[in-house]
């Protein structure tokens, strides 16, 4: 089966997310961002080396988990979940990610912790399984969580 060029760019950014994060292999991981990588999430440092600066401190337990990933254009989304960081809950994350010649050029996300046990107002977890819940169920929860 030939791949799309969009199935390839996920394929590509869901490859260094695993090599950099989930296998710490930091020499394998620069082929996968540019060196004018360009970083726009304001608890990472600045660029390709702060990212990679930023994981070596980070516990050898941290693991990234994909849940869903599509791309369109020079442009490639993905929800998942970090968890092992070292904080209390683990982060659900949305990636948004610019390619540029094969590599990941640009980087935005946006992370909130996972919402479990007593913190969750909604019956919903990041998963691939996961569902909406239908009409009655959303009436049942906002009238517990008073929305």
């Amino acid at each position: 089966m030939i791949k799309s060029i969009d199935d390839r760019r996920v394929e590509t950014v869901l490859n260094a997310f695993d090599t950099l994060f989930n296998k710490r292999d930091y020499a394998s991981a620069e082929r996968f961002w540019s060196p004018r990588y360009i970083q726009h999430s304001a608890h990472i440092p600045p660029g390709r080396d702060g990212l990679f600066g930023l994981v070596r401190t980070l516990p050898a337990t941290l693991r990234y988990e994909n849940h869903v990933a599509a791309a369109t254009g020079d442009f490639a989304i993905l929800h998942g979940r970090f968890s092992g960081h070292g904080l209390p809950a683990a982060w659900i994350v949305a990636d948004i990610v610019r390619m540029e010649d094969g590599v990941l050029a640009e980087h935005w996300d946006v992370i909130q912790d996972e919402a479990t046990g007593s913190n969750r107002a909604a019956v919903c977890r990041c998963s691939a399984t996961a569902s909406w819940p239908d009409r009655e169920s959303l009436k049942e929860i906002r009238a517990r969580t008073q929305l």
